[in-house]
């Protein structure tokens, strides 16, 4: 595992950090968060122009047909920002899956008005990791060279802004297969779900007899699964890169505040007890930073990452528990004030170490990997 970065993806990381630097700084989000835009679409429409939307489209679909390691770069700097821009549902729970299983008209029709910023995507996934019972279900059955879907799926991310969503539905002979569906298509309803103080960033989608064609079907009839299953995969890894940058973050303006802020008449950051908890944040910095990395280098090489992917969630979710508190703890009372930079991050830290599953969670899907096969993880000490 090499863990140095081209010139490239430094170049990327680079430009992403401006951006989002000099666009979603801290008086632009406290006067963002004052008025009921859910998104910034300036900075939708500055990363489409500066490329950075397109990175992994495919080259025939106007991207750069860049990789993996690249969009997580961007993520990371995203995190750092907290910046309000549907990237993870878009790049990640939309292009991705079109671009590993779409067809070239599939790829044109939805990959090239994305990377200029003039779409959205999303899929309907954030149920997989819900208890069985308690899971949106939506059918399909063929009807000549149409399916009909029906059904319902709630907190999907990004719904209410999507232009197109990846829905899974089950057909008459059981098997899952994944669809697209414009979201101005005919039978469709949404209906946007405010998530505390991040906004509408979720909704839920009622299909009513909703008429799709069978040049919207994404992969094979009957692939569903597998699409899926690699999908929730790098989806996993993708809330790593946006949980390492928010921590990281988080971490870094706590350290400067204890060397500012002063009792005693000097830096409360002297006291030992507050250094020992700092570099607890360090540590566990690092420790969500390294695990996400080997994860996400093994899924750009293409290797079996299954237990890596459920380790490096695990350490996100666990560590910026612990960072993220740290963080408003040390903050004192200003780190409650719901205004007050370091809230956001709190925000966005505990939003990820939900969403597609909790530690406790990984933690069992981990559990059931080693059950099946101990030899899992041995790969990535040979590698």
């Amino acid at each position: 595992m090499d863990f140095s970065f081209s010139e490239d993806q430094i170049a990327i990381r680079e430009l992403a950090c401006k951006i989002f630097t000099d666009k979603a700084s801290d008086e632009f989000l406290l006067d963002f968060s004052r008025n009921d835009d859910v998104y910034d679409e300036a900075l939708w429409q500055t990363l489409a122009e500066q490329g950075l939307l397109g990175i992994a489209i495919p080259e025939n679909a106007g991207g750069s047909e860049l990789g993996f390691i690249e969009l997580c770069l961007i993520l990371e700097e995203q995190g750092k920002r907290v910046a309000p821009i549907p990237l993870f549902s878009s790049l990640i729970l939309g292009a991705l899956p079109l671009q590993f299983f779409g067809t070239e008209a599939q790829q044109k029709k939805y990959l090239a008005p994305l990377a200029e910023g003039k779409i959205k995507l999303t899929a309907a996934i954030s149920d997989l990791a819900m208890p069985e019972p308690i899971r949106g279900t939506v059918s399909a059955r063929k009807d000549g060279d149409k399916w009909i879907l029906n059904g319902n799926k709630d907190c999907i991310q990004d719904g209410a802004s999507a232009d197109c969503i990846i829905v899974p539905a089950t057909t008459e002979d059981g098997k899952t297969s994944l669809f697209l569906v414009d979201t101005d298509a005919s039978g469709i309803s949404r209906e946007a779900q405010d998530i505390g103080l991040l906004g509408q960033w979720s909704s839920n989608l009622t299909l009513d007899n909703v008429a799709v064609s069978s040049g919207n079907l994404l992969g094979d009839e009957g692939q569903g699964e597998e699409i899926l299953n690699e999908l929730e995969q790098y989806a996993n890894v993708a809330q790593c890169a946006l949980q390492t940058g928010v921590s990281e973050e988080a971490m870094k303006r706590t350290a400067a505040y204890t060397c500012e802020r002063e009792q005693f008449g000097v830096p409360i950051g002297t006291f030992q007890a507050l250094a020992m908890r700092m570099a607890d944040c360090y540590i566990d910095v690092e420790a969500v930073r390294s695990t996400y990395w080997l994860a996400m280098w093994r899924l750009s090489e293409k290797l079996p990452a299954a237990a890596e992917v459920r380790a490096a969630k695990w350490w996100a979710c666990e560590a910026s528990h612990r960072i993220i508190h740290t963080a408003q703890h040390l903050h004192a009372g200003i780190g409650s004030d719901v205004e007050f930079p370091i809230h956001r991050f709190f925000l966005w830290a505990k939003q990820l170490s939900y969403s597609l599953g909790s530690s406790s969670y990984q933690l069992e899907q981990l559990g059931k990997l080693l059950a099946d096969d101990d030899s899992i993880g041995y790969g990535a000490i040979d590698a």
